[in-house]
């Protein structure tokens, strides 16, 4: 026993290190696990937080595709009601002394009203994309444990109400606005036309490209940077910065702050360059559907077929001016379709709309929006 005590005594130095840096290992080994555990269970959270977002991400894209759809039907009727060609159809049955009077102005309509509901059918796709992945973005930090410090709703019912209400202007104001523009550009380049010119569907499509440009061109400014780096569009989506809203300052609301701001956040998202850039995306890809449909129209029946022995007899046949106006009349009832038509589908469904939508959502749903 004295022996043992005597080799303990003479290795004293030696147990005691021996022993540090045994209860050094043993508290590093349960720090290590601690911080394993919660290093595993922060990358949980953040799993399951990124599923969460990316589940609700995907339930506002059904959402938007639903609200588009239920909006064209008010947005068909706003333009048949500004550009009534029905009266005009109707006038013409009854063999009336002006019936050439009535045919140009048949001619002005109908292609105005065509051409219109394209625009404006991609403007309410791209509008509605920004707004309710704005508004979605703040509806979930709203419901995410983010929010929960901080005083109020960011979005309640009330603001949201509110707050896409703002859509009416693009189917009031600014649809008239763009109408009557879009009317003087078919006006400039179809009016000359005569009833009985024919026309191939590369010259009609050369014409719908010279509209195209007049509309687009029309409001350039002499600040050309600017002009260049957003939509010229932008004017008939969303209302002045002199709303209603903003020029009650005196007496408004908590609610109507957030009105306001998400107004303006909608507003600097519609003067980006990304938003130019998918609006004319947009509007080539309708412009392109719009001559698609119109083409079916121009094809040959079996007689011509059988003594053309090319496939490219598209091109070679043309139809009078008379003939292309009905056909052009009736495109809205394609264009402005609540049921998905090809053509919405084609809108709703292109890559550039989704990633530009994923955008826009994860700008507004990551809590450093909380803090600007």
């Amino acid at each position: 026993m004295l022996s043992v005590w005597n080799f303990l005594k003479r290795h004293k130095r030696k147990f005691i290190i021996f022993g540090a840096f045994a209860g050094g290992v043993y508290i590093l080994g349960k720090y290590a696990q601690k911080k394993i555990r919660e290093i595993q269970e922060r990358e949980a959270a953040e799993y399951i937080a990124q599923a969460r977002r990316q589940y609700h991400f995907e339930s506002n894209q059904r959402t938007c595709n639903m609200t588009v759809l239920s909006m064209l039907p008010a947005l068909r009727e706003a333009l048949m009601q500004q550009l009534n060609s029905e009266s005009l159809t109707s006038l013409l049955k009854n063999r009336p002394s002006n019936k050439i009077e009535i045919w140009e102005d048949l001619k002005i309509i109908s292609f105005t009203r065509s051409i219109a509901a394209v625009y404006s059918t991609c403007m309410l796709v791209v509008l509605l994309r920004v707004q309710l992945n704005i508004i979605g973005g703040y509806i979930y930090l709203d419901n995410s444990s983010v929010a929960k410090n901080d005083n109020g709703l960011q979005a309640s019912p009330e603001v949201q109400q509110q707050y896409l209400s703002s859509i009416q202007h693009l189917l009031g104001d600014g649809l008239t606005e763009l109408i009557t523009l879009v009317k003087r550009a078919v006006q400039k380049v179809l009016g000359s036309l005569s009833l009985k010119q024919s026309l191939s569907l590369t010259e009609l499509e050369q014409h719908i490209k010279e509209i195209r440009r007049l509309v687009e061109d029309c409001d350039k400014n002499s600040n050309q940077e600017e002009s260049e780096s957003k939509s010229r569009l932008c004017r008939y989506m969303m209302p002045d910065e002199d709303n209603p809203l903003t020029s009650q300052a005196c007496g408004l609301t908590e609610k109507d702050v957030t009105t306001i701001r998400l107004l303006n956040e909608t507003r600097d998202m519609l003067e980006s360059p990304d938003f130019s850039i998918v609006l004319n995306s947009c509007l080539t890809r309708g412009f392109g559907r719009l001559l698609d449909s119109i083409a079916e129209f121009f094809r040959p029946n079996e007689q011509e077929l059988n003594q053309s022995s090319s496939l490219n007899s598209l091109s070679s046949i043309s139809l009078p001016l008379a003939k292309i106006i009905p056909i052009a009349n009736g495109q809205i009832h394609a264009i402005c379709s609540e049921m998905p038509s090809h053509f919405v589908q084609d809108l709703l469904f292109m890559e550039q709309v989704k990633d530009f939508a994923a955008n826009v959502y994860e700008a507004f749903s990551s809590p450093q929006q909380l803090e600007k």
